[in-house]
């Protein structure tokens, strides 16, 4: 669908370069001349269009392309009710009147800049140092949930989209027959319910068939518009880096907004299960933080005061390591 728009931008451009060329020097080989060209180019600021500079060409080329039809169309109703004026007065007169619209043109789709990107896919037009980058949300994101709490702080104000691909990902996951998978796609199916509520969330009909996997359809995404990806997924965070994509990591949110624990310091937990090493004792934190107790492998369903030997911090998440003490 993407490619069928971009086609029909190109077509046109190429027929408004045809017409006018047409018109102006009454030879069709000059209208030809003038639609390829004017479709060439439209076509290469597409392929640019994922810089910022590409952008504000776009905006200047398609305000001026649209300010010149419009002159175009009123040039000649004025010229049907003043055919006498003089030649030099209606050429002054018809440069004013295409500056103007074009002015006028380039105001507007600055203005609507947000609906534009609709017309011209992947491309997101910004007024000059406004803004900030947009954000892509996958699917571990919002299963996670702790994205809604954080829309609902308005700590995040950009534009926030969820691809139509990760929606459909959603969607397998919600109708998996694992119980457990299951579970969880139903509710990332609410929580983006209740993202859609929020005013600057978007469902994007993105599809990207030419490319395989969610993760990869992601980072390509994100690299179109220039914007970033919003993720609790580790692998999915180094690839992105590594490609030059930024990455919000909620688990390294939620890690910088923990009460810090220091080593020394002491704690209690309840110890629900047994570790991986012989000996420990595995409780949480009321935040969700993993602490391994050693020495506590026959404590299970018990309280035990621990005290502080070791705090490991990851992308994945923060693990903290005590003793009875």
């Amino acid at each position: 669908m993407l490619h069928v728009v971009r086609a029909l931008f190109v077509l046109a451009c190429g027929t408004v370069g045809w017409v006018t060329g047409i018109d102006l020097y009454r030879q069709p080989w000059m209208g030809l001349f003038i639609g390829l060209g004017a479709g060439l180019v439209f076509m290469a600021l597409q392929l640019l269009a994922t810089r910022q500079l590409a952008s504000v060409v776009i905006t200047l080329v398609f305000g001026i392309l649209v300010g010149c039809l419009l002159a175009y169309f009123l040039i000649k109703v004025l010229d049907l009710l003043n055919e006498d004026m003089a030649p030099k007065a209606r050429m002054y007169r018809n440069f004013a009147i295409a500056v103007v619209l074009s002015f006028l043109s380039v105001l507007t789709i600055l203005h609507v800049k947000d609906d534009f990107k609709f017309v011209i896919p992947f491309v997101e037009l910004k007024r000059e140092g406004g803004g900030s980058k947009s954000v892509i949300l996958d699917t571990s994101a919002i299963i996670d949930g702790r994205i809604a709490d954080l829309m609902d702080t308005k700590v995040i104000d950009t534009q926030v989209i969820v691809p139509r691909f990760v929606l459909h990902e959603l969607q397998q996951v919600a109708d998996s027959q694992d119980k457990l998978k299951r579970n969880r796609g139903r509710r990332g199916l609410d929580i983006l319910n209740r993202l859609r509520k929020t005013k600057n969330v978007e469902v994007q009909d993105v599809e990207l068939p030419d490319i395989s996997g969610v993760d990869a359809k992601l980072v390509r995404l994100a690299k179109n518009l220039d914007a970033r990806i919003v993720t609790t997924d580790f692998n999915l965070n180094k690839v992105a880096q590594v490609q030059g994509v930024d990455v919000i990591n909620i688990n390294d949110i939620a890690s910088a907004l923990r009460p810090v624990v220091l080593q020394g310091e002491k704690l209690t937990i309840k110890v629900i299960r047994t570790g991986e090493s012989a000996g420990q004792g595995v409780g949480y934190l009321e935040d969700g933080t993993m602490v391994v107790a050693e020495e506590c492998s026959s404590r299970i369903g018990q309280e035990v005061e621990l005290m502080v030997t070791n705090v490991l911090q990851t992308s994945s998440g923060r693990l903290i390591f005590g003793r009875p003490g």
